[in-house]
């Protein structure tokens, strides 16, 4: 999953925003380092990576990448499913995606000297170009799989994750359909996960995924 996804599965706060991202930009004991809402989203993001990476679906997904992309394959499926979570977004969130992107946004420009590096960096160019926004859209996905590549130029081989967009235009209808399959049972293990770390909560307790109300302040 990538950024997008992360966030959306995990934003029922803005600590819980920050702990998603945080996932992907933040290294070390992040359980001390972190106040308890932010750690608990970080070992979230960190559970959802996992269940992913190990689920025949988005195994699926990879292989359909071809052989001089292959090393890359599992970012690329992670900007895929974006994609497919950004044009179907109506079928997993009441919000619309514009007001949710912009809700994001304003959490990470709000706590912007707290970052992570290089978080601190890409946040106001994540704001800026709404790349939640554009990920609905194949030139979105071509420019995110190009950045990705970009940060990567120090190694050789990532050389060959340029117009990588280009996976996705082959198998779109595969990727689609194994996205669609898969982003319910995700859903479904998120709410288990969380559950679990909830003592005495019941099932019935977890927030629906279809609607969602941030606060923009850390308290």
């Amino acid at each position: 999953m990538n950024y997008l996804a992360h966030v959306f599965l995990s934003c029922d706060s803005a600590e819980a925003i920050l702990g998603a991202l945080y996932g992907d930009f933040a290294k070390g004991a992040h359980d001390v380092e972190y106040p308890a809402a932010i750690a608990d989203a970080i070992r979230l993001h960190r559970a959802i990576d996992r269940y992913t990476d190990a689920h025949p679906i988005p195994c699926a997904s990879r292989a359909l990448v071809s052989p001089v992309r292959r090393r890359f394959a599992g970012i690329l499926t992670d900007v895929f499913y974006d994609h497919f979570l950004a044009r179907h977004w109506q079928d997993y969130c009441e919000l619309p995606l514009p007001m949710f992107a912009h809700q994001v946004y304003a959490v990470l420009l709000a706590h912007q000297e707290q970052l992570p590096p290089r978080l601190r960096y890409v946040a106001p160019r994540m704001a800026a170009n709404d790349w939640f926004g554009a990920y609905a859209e194949l030139r979105g996905i071509d420019a995110a799989v190009n950045g990705i590549a970009r940060r990567l130029e120090h190694y050789p081989r990532a050389a060959a994750l340029r117009g990588g967009v280009a996976e996705l235009e082959r198998h779109y209808a595969a990727f689609e359909a194994h996205f669609r399959e898969f982003f319910p049972l995700l859903i479904q293990h998120v709410r288990t996960c969380t559950n679990s770390t909830r003592p005495g909560a019941a099932a019935d307790t977890i927030p629906t995924m279809r609607h969602v109300s941030i606060p923009v302040a850390v308290p």
